[in-house]
């Protein structure tokens, strides 16, 4: 028994052993799948912690500013409530000094123990100030035609909180503030003014910056209108060096969103308060959400790849092995489809891919044997079919002119007989061609022209024809023997049957890069369905002088491909027209 090298120990029989030996390859990508998924699962877990304790944050945020807006709305009610204030302003400032000189220290001691508080202002129906006489207000502006102002009569004693924005109702003090404001009136409900409390924008500051978001993240607020009552970088914002995801903030449903900006996402959170409406927006930068995000990726990746490469050493050996065979069954199959079957695949194995190959090389043979056996048959085919088409003048038709010659003969007509002999002669001369399957347009029109000569005679004055093709085509080649099947068409389907003289016009030029042949009657027209049967594969032209006009067509389009060929135009009572579509050949 011969001994098999060491060599063949590689060599399985079975190709399920092969894979079996190669499932060591699925652990590298199990392993990085593995890696990958917790990879995932761990980011994952560490940004959903982060998003609730952002959420968390402005949370806290949005209850310490409802907090202080309360407790400022208090301070609103406490003056709203002064019996001082409301008989001031009920009698006006006539006589009322002691009573001036009261509220202008009750609202001084206020000031004095809220740092937070810019100025307690308190106007009448005429947009005076009370007390008048420790405060100047700004001459160029009329209070009653601020928006805090109006707004708060329209709230009808509801407390109305502004966007921030700079106060300029008091000469030479322009504070960037946040107001509060409300209506004040009488007992019986009657409209005396208008309270208005200042607070300083640096206590919305305070609030907000107390709260860190990652080293990039910053929180802002705006009110129920989309208006910023506070940014970190107001100025920008205004100067439009600056914008914020606005539109989209207040028409979130959600409490928070992604912007997909590469490096530069964002995530807002947001929180809108009960009481104030405002919408407290906390930008928190994705890359920040997971800050060992990069050592977490590191660690697993480093991992993964330490396992796979361990597979990969394990298994690199036995993939070689399957992976040849195989490669060069493609390369086999490639050079199939270049149409090169005399490729044959080397067998080194008897397991299934060495089996796959023997078929493989079987199949080549096969489908070689089958292509040449229908080169053959369609070889055979396409000479039948040039002989028919060089039968087109078959006994009947020769029959019929040869008896028209002697009739004209025994009438002593003798030109009339000469014309259609010399006509007749060309015919067969042009027909015969010594053999040659394409001929020039010149004389496939001469060839049409001694056909329709021979015919114009036998029919009398019933039959003309006119030939008009562009000279610049006459030295281009074309099947021969295409337009007579088509002129026999005309003749016996179009005009034979018509009262009157019937015309017969045969053109040629170049259209969009193509030879148009067209055969144009005035007969009585095709209808749709004698166009379709036009097209029907028969064995006899419509004369029953030759194999058709379906033959001739196929023919163009087995050659030239679907772009060439012939199609009819034709109605009923107005006459036909069949257009050859043709490649222009040297």
């Amino acid at each position: 028994m011969k001994k098999k090298l060491p060599y063949s120990l590689f060599h399985f029989k079975s190709i399920q052993l092969t894979m079996a030996v190669a499932f060591s390859c699925l652990i590298m990508f199990t392993t990085l799948f593995i890696s990958f998924t917790t990879y995932r699962l761990s980011t994952n877990a560490a940004e959903k912690s982060s998003r609730e304790h952002t959420a968390q944050l402005i949370e806290q945020v949005n209850t310490n500013i409802e907090t202080y807006v309360n407790y400022m709305e208090n301070i609103s009610q406490m003056v709203l409530f002064n019996y001082d204030i409301r008989e001031y302003l009920a009698k006006g400032t006539q006589d009322n000094e002691n009573l001036e000189q009261r509220i202008s220290y009750q609202l001084s001691s206020v000031l004095n123990t809220r740092k937070d508080i810019s100025s307690i202002l308190i106007f009448d129906n005429d947009g005076n100030i009370i007390p008048t006489k420790q405060i100047k207000l700004n001459k160029f502006v009329d209070p009653t035609q601020q928006s805090w102002y109006k707004k708060a009569i329209e709230a009808s004693g509801k407390v109305v909180i502004s966007s921030s924005h700079v106060q300029n109702v008091i000469q030479d003090e322009y504070k960037w503030v946040v107001s509060l404001s409300r209506e004040l009136s009488s007992e019986d409900a009657k409209q005396l003014g208008v309270l208005l409390v200042d607070l300083n924008y640096s206590v919305i500051n305070d609030l907000c910056n107390k709260i860190k978001l990652g080293k990039k993240g910053y929180i802002f607020i705006l009110d129920q209108d989309g208006n910023i009552v506070y940014h970190p970088q107001q100025q920008l914002i205004y100067s439009s060096l600056k914008t914020e995801m606005i539109d989209q903030v207040m028409s979130s449903n959600t409490n928070n969103f992604t912007t997909s900006e590469g490096k530069n996402s964002r995530m807002y959170t947001i929180n809108q308060s009960k009481n104030t409406g405002w919408k407290i927006v906390g930008v928190t930068y994705v890359d920040e959400l997971v800050p060992n995000k990069r050592e977490i990726q590191t660690y697993i990746f480093m991992w993964g790849i330490g396992l796979t490469l361990i597979a990969v050493i394990l298994s690199i050996i036995l993939s070689l092995r399957i992976s040849r065979p195989i490669k060069r069954l493609e390369t086999s199959m490639k050079e199939i489809e270049k149409g090169n079957f005399d490729i044959q695949v080397n067998i080194e194995s008897s397991n299934e891919i060495g089996q796959l190959s023997k078929r493989f090389n079987r199949m080549t043979t096969v489908i070689k044997e089958l292509m040449f056996q229908n080169i053959t048959e369609q070889e055979l085919k396409r000479k039948s079919e040039l002989k028919a088409l060089q039968a087109q003048i078959n006994p009947h038709f020769l029959y019929n002119t040869l008896d028209s010659i002697i009739w004209m003969a025994e009438g002593k007509k003798s030109e009339e007989v000469v014309q259609m002999v010399a006509a007749l002669a060309r015919l067969f001369r042009i027909s015969i061609s010594k053999g040659q399957e394409m001929i020039s347009i010149a004389n496939e029109i001469e060839h049409i022209k001694s056909y329709l000569t021979i015919q114009k005679i036998r029919y009398k004055d019933k039959l003309d024809f006119e030939i008009d093709v562009d000279k610049q085509i006459l030295g281009y080649k074309v099947f021969k023997i295409i337009l007579q099947p088509l002129v026999e068409n005309s003749i016996y389907h179009g005009i034979k049957n018509n009262a009157g003289v019937g015309i017969v016009r045969i053109t040629g030029r170049i259209v969009d890069e193509r030879i148009l042949l067209q055969v144009i009657d005035n007969g009585i027209g095709m209808s749709k369905e004698s166009i379709r049967h036009m097209f029907e594969k028969t064995e006899k032209s419509v004369s029953g002088s030759g194999i058709g006009v379906s033959n001739v067509n196929q023919r163009i389009r087995l050659y030239f491909g679907d772009s060439y060929g012939i199609t009819f135009e034709s109605e009923l009572g107005q006459g036909t027209t069949a257009n050859i579509w043709l490649p222009i050949l040297e």
